[in-house]
């Protein structure tokens, strides 16, 4: 018993533990951190609980109900203990109100077997032996584990596919923990220590989780704040900080090179049909770049029909690989326009040694300036239009 007493000892300030370290977590919220506690508690109380009714049992001179009481409070608090395990969950379902019920069910058929003797049996050593109901508990407790293992198997499909066998191994544990005690009898008091080490791992689980679950809801953050919500391209804002990361590196890498382009004649087609035909322009102008561009570098929309490319080639592709986007801009036909004429210019890092990357792009931008004056000069503003 003096084992078993430091077990429970251990167990216990472990359990209080574990409530200061979710107390001390600012990213769990408070009615979680409760659900958190009440399950603490009830597994903390029945093991107590079944320490005060092993400490009583074969304790002669004290009347019967103290051990009685202690039994009936075990009996009531164990599959409590598996309830709050699952209400942890915080999930509503069919099994969660089946719970409940079973739950109430075996308060009330405690308290009732308390008086009429149906639960436990105390001989004149004061020692006592299961009642002979004693199976209906048995029933209650093995059917309160069914639906924990339920409630658990559909709780793990809330994870991620990798999350879910680390979930499974931990009620395992415990249903392992609990099953021990129960097959060999009162000699292997395992049920607790395997609850609250359960409780542990659990509360590791969860806190991976929720740092899991929150980085993923960082990218997506992350991705939004970076996304052009028309042409689902690269923005303004993400360009700013690729200028920023090529500005810390020492030099600009040789096969770096900076497009800049331009869709000629959108003035005219907003002009003549409205926004949405502009609109279709500058989606197909992106649909076009990222096709060409995607594979070799990061394509932004920094402004209205405004598009720049960082892309790592080799300098004889740089000519190819507008040849390539005049071909798909030629290509596209939209629903309110029959062409998208595009002006396109580059620079090349290694023909401006030292140079910035924000350098880089204005030299591009003049590249493609002086190519969008050669065309207006030749073509006018016209643009076919359905």
């Amino acid at each position: 018993m003096n084992y078993y007493t430091s077990i429970i000892f251990l167990s216990l300030i472990a359990l209080f533990v574990l409530c200061i370290l979710i107390s001390e977590n600012d990213r769990i919220k408070k009615e979680n951190k409760r659900l958190f506690y009440l399950t603490y508690f009830f597994i903390a109380l029945s093991a107590v609980a079944e320490w005060v009714g092993l400490q009583l049992d074969g304790l002669e001179g004290l009347p019967k109900w103290p051990l009685l009481l202690a039994k009936c409070a075990d009996y009531i608090l164990t599959p409590m203990a598996g309830g709050a395990l699952v209400a942890q969950m915080n999930i509503r379902n069919f099994w969660s109100k089946v719970l409940k019920a079973l739950l109430a069910v075996n308060i009330v058929f405690q308290v009732v077997s308390f008086f009429f003797g149906w639960m436990t049996v105390i001989d004149e050593h004061n020692r006592y032996s299961h009642g002979p109901l004693y199976g209906v508990y048995m029933f209650v407790y093995l059917a309160v584990i069914a639906i924990v293992i339920i409630e658990f198997m559909l709780y793990g499909k809330s994870f991620r596919k990798q999350n879910r066998v680390s979930l499974y191994a931990i009620i395992a544990f415990v249903i392992l923990g609990i099953a021990v005690q129960e097959i060999l009898g009162r000699a292997y008091r395992t049920s607790y220590i395997a609850l609250t080490i359960g409780a542990i791992l659990l509360f590791i689980h969860y806190s991976e989780f929720y740092q899991l679950d929150s980085d993923d809801k960082l990218r997506e953050q992350a991705v939004l704040i970076s996304t052009d919500s028309l042409t689902g391209m690269l923005n303004r804002y993400a360009y700013a900080k690729t200028l920023e990361s090529y500005d810390a590196a020492e030099r600009l890498p040789d096969d770096l090179y900076a497009f800049s382009i331009d869709i000629n004649g959108l003035k005219k087609a907003n002009d003549t049909c409205g926004h949405a035909v502009g609109d279709e322009l500058i989606c197909g102008a992106a649909e076009c770049i990222k096709h060409v561009f995607d594979r070799v570098g990061e394509c932004f929309r920094t402004g209205g029909d405004e598009f720049i490319v960082f892309a790592r080639l080799e300098q004889e592709n740089a000519q190819d690989i507008l040849l390539q986007l005049k071909r798909e801009s030629a290509a596209w036909h939209g629903e309110g326009i029959d062409e998208l004429l595009l002006a396109a210019g580059y620079a090349a890092a290694k023909d401006h040694p030292g140079i910035t990357a924000e350098k880089l792009v204005i030299e591009a931008d003049q590249a493609m300036y002086d190519e969008k004056n050669e065309f207006y000069q030749t073509c006018g503003d016209e643009v076919r239009l359905h």
